[in-house]
């Protein structure tokens, strides 16, 4: 489903990406993880064509994003083109970006009707579905001042999935998030999961990445340096720098441990 082949990415004279390297298998959900600023979120940004790639290829259901192939080249595709290939990657942001101006059940319509794909009265039908599936019912009028962080990370979430897209992308989505109110998020998210989306998730949930990815992916400056299922990147991870990440993440200054990896954590 998604095929990310020796990019590259630099924001002036700094490297940010340097040759990645990532498949995704339909169905599949990956968890990266790895510090701050190690590229995670500018690889998610590329995938979806936020950020143009100085060089190497991402292709989501074997079509090239951004670009057609004409031959031996890539050619840029026309703005309505682009935007019909967009719909197929939902994006997820840390900060929730809704219309403040809109209710929830607007937000969540509103692009289905703007892109020609449904009829407003359906794509408030299915506003209205995919808003009870994320848990909020009863709560389409209410505009987003008026939701919780939670509540509205799962209003970006319902917004995302109205495209009906083949891949989710999740950039940190409980980290702007009081703890009380990840768990919900959280629960959305493996929902999604057990129901067989292709999911690619930059989180600091470890207990998430342990419970719900079917792999792990550890980037450190700009490169995916190790990929486990999450029994054997936890139990046993490859490189130095997975193993000081985790005993960073795992452990408070006094040993103890921060998170019990064989629980649920939100």
């Amino acid at each position: 489903m998604l095929s990310v082949c020796d990019v590259w990415k630099s924001f002036g004279s700094t490297p940010v990406l340097r040759g990645v390297d990532l498949e995704v298998a339909q169905g599949e959900v990956v968890c990266l993880l790895g510090r701050s600023g190690s590229g995670k979120s500018t690889l998610l940004r590329c995938i979806s064509h936020l950020e143009l790639v100085d060089a190497g290829v991402i292709a989501v259901d074997g079509y090239p994003v951004g670009y057609r192939v004409d031959g031996k080249r890539l050619v840029a595709l026309k703005e309505r083109e682009l935007s019909a290939r967009r719909r197929e990657i939902g994006m997820v942001f840390q900060h929730f970006h809704l219309f403040p101006h809109m209710t929830a059940l607007r937000n969540v319509a509103y692009a289905p009707v703007a892109s020609g794909s449904l009829k407003p009265e359906d794509a408030d039908r299915k506003a209205r579905d995919l808003l009870n599936r994320v848990g909020l019912a009863g709560r389409e009028a209410a505009f987003p001042e008026h939701l919780s962080g939670g509540q509205q990370q799962r209003v970006a979430i319902a917004r995302a999935l109205a495209m009906d897209p083949k891949l989710m992308l999740f950039d940190e989505p409980t980290s702007a998030l009081d703890p009380e109110l990840v768990r919900d998020v959280l629960d959305v998210m493996r929902a999604l999961a057990n129901e067989g989306m292709t999911m690619v998730v930059v989180t600091h949930e470890l207990g998430f990445a342990r419970e719900v990815a079917d792999s792990v992916a550890f980037m450190e400056q700009g490169r995916i340096v190790e990929r486990a299922p999450p029994a054997k990147f936890f139990g046993q991870p490859e490189t130095t720098a997975s193993r000081e990440f985790l005993g960073r993440m795992l452990f408070d200054p006094s040993d103890e441990p921060a998170i019990r990896l064989g629980e649920r954590h939100a």
